[in-house]
């Protein structure tokens, strides 16, 4: 424990200033020693970045910021979602306005928009500076027919806009996957949400493999793969580290971080909201461990007064901007105001 000294006992105890320099002095040097080895190209390990654990949170988010810098510059991912298809999912995510299981105010439900809602919500993007854009849809996988034509509403945005098509449509095979890269996809979504370890405490109708295979699967037909989870769930700082390093091994470089915000009716309503430090930490360690990648606040961003502008001083270098799927979010505009401030560049990865 650090012994913070006044000017008072400065004088009457200066042994004490000498333990706290040198405890000081030592956590920095480690700090320093691990973000040097990154920056020279070397993959940080798990045991390398569970000691960073406790390090001071200023010393730490610096070194992060460093890291990216160094590997992406000014470089600043923004996307903006749409939800493609709302509720009744027969999943038991524990986190999710919208499962059958539980009662919540998550809106009407309501099946598969139409090409004409999904264009038009994409052309309204792109006007504002938007460069990637993200269908997503509630249930465990899409039908065969839903494929069909969501593969028509893509093809028309993107023969009509220039914006980045991204889709987050559950738990697809490699041949669907193949047909949405076809019709003009560039990526898929789909989170892990925690560890292997923990995601058995969150749900219970689908499993981590397959969620892992959905990824491959993706991978194999030709898409690149965006992946991360939700933090403020209950799980240890160690279930955030090994789930990015799941997700680093898969070859992800696109990595949402979700902040909880407990939805009353859900069983984690009354989990507590995290501090924007304990974020700050989080987004940090993961820069450590994925340096060259894009760590994108997403859900729960809102949550906090300055809406993300520290943790984007901490390592985070890509955002969800505009409203999420069943929460509201922050708007384009409010963003790359903010993004100005801090001198990013809103540019695809």
């Amino acid at each position: 424990m650090l012994i913070f000294i006044t000017e008072i006992n400065r004088k009457q105890f200066p042994e004490k200033l000498f333990l706290n320099e040198m405890i000081g002095d030592k956590c920095m040097a480690y700090v320093t020693e691990l973000k040097d080895s990154v920056l020279a190209g070397r993959k940080a390990s798990k045991e390398e970045v569970m000691r960073l654990i406790p390090e001071p949170l200023d010393e730490l988010t610096e070194a992060a910021n460093e890291i990216r810098e160094h590997f992406c510059g000014s470089r600043f991912d923004l996307c903006t979602i749409i939800n493609g298809k709302n509720g009744m999912c027969s999943e038991d995510c524990k986190y999710c306005a919208q499962s059958v299981h539980y009662q919540t105010n998550a809106g009407d439900a309501y099946p598969l928009l139409s090409t004409a809602q999904i264009y038009e919500q994409a052309k309204y993007n792109e006007e504002r500076g938007v460069l990637r854009y993200s269908i997503v849809t509630s249930g465990k996988r899409l039908s065969s027919a839903e494929v069909d034509r969501v593969c028509e509403s893509i093809r028309y945005i993107r023969s009509h806009c220039r914006i980045e098509v991204c889709v987050s449509f559950g738990l697809l095979d490699e041949e669907q996957f193949q047909k949405i890269r076809d019709a003009g996809a560039s990526r898929v979504h789909c989170n892990l949400e925690s560890s292997a370890g923990y995601f058995k405490e969150i749900c219970s109708t689908h499993t981590y493999e397959e969620k892992i295979e959905t990824l491959k699967a993706a991978k194999r037909a030709g898409l690149s793969i965006c992946s991360g989870g939700i933090i403020g769930l209950g799980e240890t700082m160690e279930d955030r580290i090994d789930m990015v390093l799941t997700v680093r091994k898969l070859g992800v470089t696109s990595v949402p971080v979700n902040v909880l915000n407990p939805i009353p009716g859900t069983p984690l309503e009354h989990n507590p909201v995290l501090s924007e430090d304990e974020v700050r930490r989080t987004v940090a360690l993961f820069r450590f461990l994925i340096p060259e990648g894009d760590i994108r606040l997403a859900g729960g961003r809102g949550l906090f007064e300055d809406k993300g502008l520290s943790i984007f001083r901490s390592g985070a270098n890509a955002a969800i901007s505009g409203d999420m799927l069943t929460t509201q979010g922050i708007t384009v505009e409010t963003d790359r105001k903010l993004l100005g401030s801090l001198g990013y560049e809103v540019r695809l990865s």
